[in-house]
């Protein structure tokens, strides 16, 4: 059973996020994420810039011109998965799969949770620090005090001592930190709240079952449960980041879109910890 379900735990989280081949973006800046040689993802990451998109001959169209930024960066994400995700729109190799997959541990688990509950306490200071993001303080998607939750049962539970935030966790607090230092940042930082926020609601869940079958008895981390309908909580929430992105010029959306790499890089730094990839 613990062997079938690695399998699928190494299917469904090794392949989540992947090293990219080089992608047709927009601009010229390229987003930087883990350039540190620690980094077990570490990957190049060049652009193919789009001439006529930056071409000064031509006019800048309107800001309704453009077409919702999620449609957008959900374009590039698509091309970021493998062809066994996505079979239409992947376009990455998928990874060679190990001979026997890595079988998380407990303590793989919590790693995994105190490295995610960094990340989400650096989400949402960054959100309630700044007064453009105001619209999504208390949205609904926040985590912390859920795991909080499930840290200390878990470590009660299986006698664990918390261990202390580890390298993926840190590098990506670090990371979406140094965005942020002002306003000009707000493009390249939503791009990483909306991959990491809703790929827990997506394939984070799937996950979070097959974890509980592993390793839990069953038993559902309040990681996994909300306080409302996740179906009627990401509508809102999306119309959020529209509301927000209306505005932005060609130049800052390219900025958001161009982070969806990194944003990959960061969430599958963190998932790391659950097929044996990322050190503590």
């Amino acid at each position: 059973m613990r062997l079938s379900i690695a399998l699928l735990l190494a299917a469904s989280s090794a392949n989540a996020f992947v090293p990219s081949r080089p992608l047709r973006l927009r601009t010229r800046q390229c987003s930087r994420f883990m350039e540190s040689e620690r980094s077990p993802l570490l990957f190049m990451f060049t652009e193919v810039t789009d001439e006529s998109a930056t071409s000064t001959d031509q006019p800048s169209p309107a800001v309704s011109d453009f077409p919702p930024i999620l449609e957008e960066l959900r374009d590039v994400a698509m091309q970021l998965h493998t062809r066994e995700q996505s079979p239409k729109e992947g376009q990455v190799p998928a990874p060679a799969k190990p001979a026997m997959p890595h079988v998380p541990t407990h303590m793989d688990y919590l790693k995994f949770l105190v490295d995610s509950h960094a990340v989400y306490a650096a989400l949402e200071e960054i959100v309630n620090g700044n007064e453009k993001l105001a619209m999504f303080r208390s949205c609904g998607l926040e985590r912390t005090l859920e795991l909080e939750k499930d840290i200390a049962w878990m470590c009660n539970k299986y006698d664990l001592e918390r261990p202390e935030v580890g390298m993926a966790g840190e590098m990506y607090v670090e990371e979406l930190s140094r965005m942020i230092k002002g306003d000009e940042g707000i493009p390249e930082f939503m791009c990483h709240f909306y991959n990491y926020y809703f790929a827990h609601l997506a394939g984070g869940r799937m996950i979070g079952k097959q974890m509980s079958k592993l390793l839990l008895d069953g038993e559902t981390l309040e990681f996994y449960r909300w306080g409302e309908d996740v179906n009627e909580l990401k509508p809102r929430v999306k119309a959020q980041i529209e509301e927000l992105a209306q505005q932005w010029s060609r130049e800052e959306r390219d900025n958001c879109i161009n982070a969806t790499p990194a944003a990959f890089r960061g969430g599958g730094a963190i998932n790391g910890y659950l097929y044996g990839e990322s050190p503590h």
